[in-house]
């Protein structure tokens, strides 16, 4: 069958690897998406052990619609038993980017009318919606008049691991903390420093990698509430997963300027299970050290979008770029930010520039590549 992940802007390539790792077959990024083919095992498996998904959708039609009626009689030639039940709640989340249908609220509002209206002609009762905790999520999307119409198989976001029950100030998608240790191609062997942890996302994901363990062991899906679920699929997957757990083998460290924020990020660590897998200290970034020969930084620091007096960010940046420059030889450091111009104050000249999203916030991961003396001499060498 043909499944499409759902993924964040920017995270396609690093996601279709993902998957192709997983066992997906005829794998072909898109924008924000990549479609994919697989059987039921693969879809199970893909929502327990992705990292950089956001959902997985399987697609129920496709068609083209050219107003509200044409849209209503179209969906409601799906034979909607096939997929929900009189007693399952049901809810639909769209998405349209269109000319002629562009209220998302009010599409969702006719395929549902035309679901609850083909339940009503068949039985003389209606399915009942639930916006909060429904049982089966259907995702419609319309481009122009391209209408997809698909089975939401994860429910609740993929990104919400479950560990990060309390954050700071706009703590990082765990999607895009995890695609940031994906980009460094990190070996699991170099020991690792989150600068400047804040909630401790990039840690507790760099964690969960080096320890092999899948993020969704610890979440329910969407799909064990489908009329096909094979529980004894799920518990297989289930135990297999566990079973690949494995001990760390490499040093992770989290930093933070602020003791309470590394209170935070420590009970996040807990809930994870890796708390013993990662190192904390409260310590100021720009006045510290390295706590070895070489090591991959990865920094997220504060982009200011709050700040009255953006001077201030502009400052810290350039000291940041000052610390990594005189102290940090040998290092490689991978920085987010969507304040582009304090990221030329760091005084770096970045190997890689990958334009990415942090909510709404359009940001650049950068890669510096670390080195004693003048770029110039070292590019000699």
């Amino acid at each position: 069958m043909k499944i499409v992940a759902k993924t964040l802007f920017g995270l396609e390539s690093v996601l279709s690897e993902e998957l192709k790792s997983l066992g997906a077959k005829n794998i072909v990024p898109l924008n924000r998406a990549v479609q994919f083919e697989g059987d039921q095992e693969l879809l199970y498996r893909c929502n327990l052990a992705s990292r950089l998904a956001l959902r997985f959708l399987v697609p129920i039609t496709n068609f083209q619609a050219h107003n509200d009626r044409h849209l209503y009689s179209l969906a409601g030639k799906v034979n909607w038993e096939k997929y929900l039940t009189l007693e399952q709640t049901f809810v639909i989340d769209s998405t349209t980017n269109s000319t002629r249908f562009r209220h998302s609220q009010y599409v969702a509002q006719k395929v549902k009318d035309a679901i609850v209206d083909q339940f009503k002609e068949k039985t003389g009762k209606r399915p009942s919606v639930s916006v909060a905790n429904p049982d089966v999520r259907i995702n419609l999307h319309i481009s122009e008049n391209d209408v997809d119409i698909s089975l939401d198989s994860s429910g609740e976001s993929l990104e919400k691991r479950g560990y990060r029950t309390e954050s700071n100030e706009a703590p990082m998608s765990e999607v895009l903390a995890a695609a940031m240790v994906k980009f460094s191609e990190w070996d699991l062997k170099e020991p690792l420093l989150d600068a400047m942890t804040g909630s401790g996302t990039i840690a507790v994901e760099a964690a969960l990698i080096a320890t092999n363990t899948a993020p969704g062991l610890h979440r329910p899906f969407a799909f064990q509430n489908w009329a096909d679920y094979d529980k004894g699929l799920f518990d297989r997957l289930q135990f297999e997963l566990r079973s690949a757990i494995k001990p760390i083998d490499v040093k992770i460290l989290a930093r933070d300027i602020d003791e309470s924020t590394i209170s935070v990020a420590k009970r996040n660590a807990v809930r994870a299970g890796v708390i013993d897998d990662i190192a904390f200290e409260c310590l100021d970034f720009t006045a510290s050290d390295p706590f070895a020969e070489s090591a991959l930084i990865l920094m997220n620091p504060p982009y200011g979008e709050r700040l009255e007096e953006p001077e201030e960010m502009i400052e810290l940046y350039h000291e940041i770029g000052f610390r990594l420059k005189h102290n940090y030889a040998n290092h490689t450091v991978w920085v987010i930010s969507s304040n582009l111009p304090a990221m030329k104050r760091l005084g770096l000249k970045p190997d890689v520039r990958i334009k990415v999203y942090n909510g709404s916030l359009e940001c650049r991961l950068n890669k510096y590549s670390l080195f004693k003396g003048k770029r110039i001499d070292q590019m000699k060498e």
